[in-house]
């Protein structure tokens, strides 16, 4: 007797658990979807994980979180650039939300693969990811569950009718394009049925920047830099790590530039970098290490999923013809100037003694120094050895004769104290 009132009260125990712990679950997932319908989507998203710790493997959980991955991510790639240059944002990058949405998505479809909503949640993280012929195989899946289903007929009819259209158009990794990404089909799918007229606004920049011949380049916005420099970078923001992405994907290069303060919008000069070394950190992070190429003149400029591209035309110096007096004296002043550099260079390391981090950014100065058969190259280099405010270095972007200022230059600035020597 004693047993069986035992086993009673345990069973109501274990009742009235499993009714609270439901009762809350539910109160979660409300409060995500409150959170949903207020645009608060990182909120949204906490509730939902929270409830789904708790009840695991729930569809509707899974459903409305994964719901929320690709919104954000939807958020993050229609933010101006101008906007996150007031406010940088930090969080997950739209790559790594989609593949979240993808998980949800993913279990989602293996517990109800019966509902036409598993599939187009699917379907639209695989378009988020850019894998635009399994998002094609996941569609053709939902709708043999539902061949009447409006959402994934129109998924379908958008992918069929861009893919029919975009013969020719680039995409990552092909060499013919300097960007190496192009997110045309992406744009269209995921905005043109929601948002149409943002879509048709974005489609004209984009339409304007594709042109014949010219070259396009991903933006990092954040100081000026010339040619010959190298320095490690920590990208965080979630637009420039999806960039990072998908130029590593590519030829592993971008334009750095910098705002006008006078007028808030691109300088007109800027530099082509390449990334040398990336390492994707735990947290979403890139830690890379970048390289200064070639400078460039900025044409015109448009927003692509929240970053900044730009049509660009590279930029040389008026040299001297081969034989001509004026060459020889150009090459001259570069051997002049290359003696006074390894002579300072030479000095700055006794100076530095054992500081090991005033050698360690000597030696990589020291490996930058390009051929004395290039004095182009090898004045932007000088010029890397001093102190400049950021106005000076776009001066320097804007110069087209290499006698006229590098050089002399970086000789009047020798032949004093070289107090003003940025590595000294």
């Amino acid at each position: 007797m004693l047993i069986e009132i035992h086993r009673i009260r345990t069973i109501g125990l274990v009742d009235h658990w499993e009714n609270n712990t439901l009762h809350y679950v539910y109160e979660l997932v409300q409060n995500g979807n409150a959170a949903f319908r207020e645009n608060r989507m990182e909120e949204a998203i906490n509730y939902y994980s929270r409830a789904n710790n708790i009840k695991s493997g729930d569809p509707i959980i899974l459903s409305n979180r994964s719901a929320a991955y690709i919104r954000i991510s939807q958020y993050f790639m229609r933010r101006a650039p101008s906007s996150s240059e007031c406010r940088p944002l930090s969080g997950l990058e739209p790559t790594t939300l989609g593949e979240l949405a993808l998980k949800d998505a993913e279990k989602l479809v293996e517990l109800q693969s019966n509902s036409a909503k598993s599939y187009i949640l699917k379907a639209n993280a695989l378009l988020l990811l850019e894998k635009y012929e399994k998002a094609r195989d996941v569609i053709l899946s939902g709708l043999q569950v539902d061949p009447f289903s409006n959402s994934l007929r129109a998924l379908l009819q958008n992918l069929e009718r861009v893919s029919s259209s975009s013969t020719g158009m680039s995409t990552h990794g092909q060499p013919e394009r300097n960007d190496d990404f192009d997110c045309t089909l992406c744009l269209k799918l995921l905005y043109e049925p929601n948002f149409p007229e943002e879509y048709a606004e974005r489609k004209q920049e984009q339409d304007g920047l594709i042109n014949a011949g010219v070259d396009l380049l991903p933006l990092f916005v954040m100081d000026v830099v010339i040619p010959c420099q190298r320095f490690p970078l920590n990208i965080f923001e979630p637009r420039y790590r999806l960039m990072v992405r998908r130029i590593m994907e590519g030829n592993h290069r971008m334009g750095m530039a910098i705002l006008d303060s006078s007028t808030g919008s691109l300088a007109e000069f800027a530099c082509e970098v390449e990334i040398t070394e990336c390492e994707p950190l735990p947290d979403g992070r890139f830690y890379i290490e970048i390289e200064s190429r070639r400078r460039f003149r900025i044409i015109r400029s448009g927003d692509q999923d929240g970053y900044r591209v730009a049509e660009v035309e590279w930029i040389q110096d008026v040299m001297p013809p081969e034989g001509t007096t004026e060459r020889e004296t150009l090459q001259e002043l570069t051997y002049n100037a290359a003696e006074s550099a390894r002579s300072w260079i030479g000095r700055a390391k006794e100076a530095a003694g054992h500081d090991q981090r005033k050698l360690e950014r000597l030696a990589s100065v020291e490996v930058m120094m390009p051929s004395l058969k290039d004095p182009e190259r090898f004045s932007f280099w000088l010029a890397t050895l001093s102190n400049r405010r950021p106005a000076e270095r776009l001066d320097l972007l804007r110069i087209r004769d290499t006698t006229e200022f590098h050089l002399y230059t970086f000789i009047t600035e020798t032949k004093g104290d070289m107090g003003d020597i940025l590595l000294y």
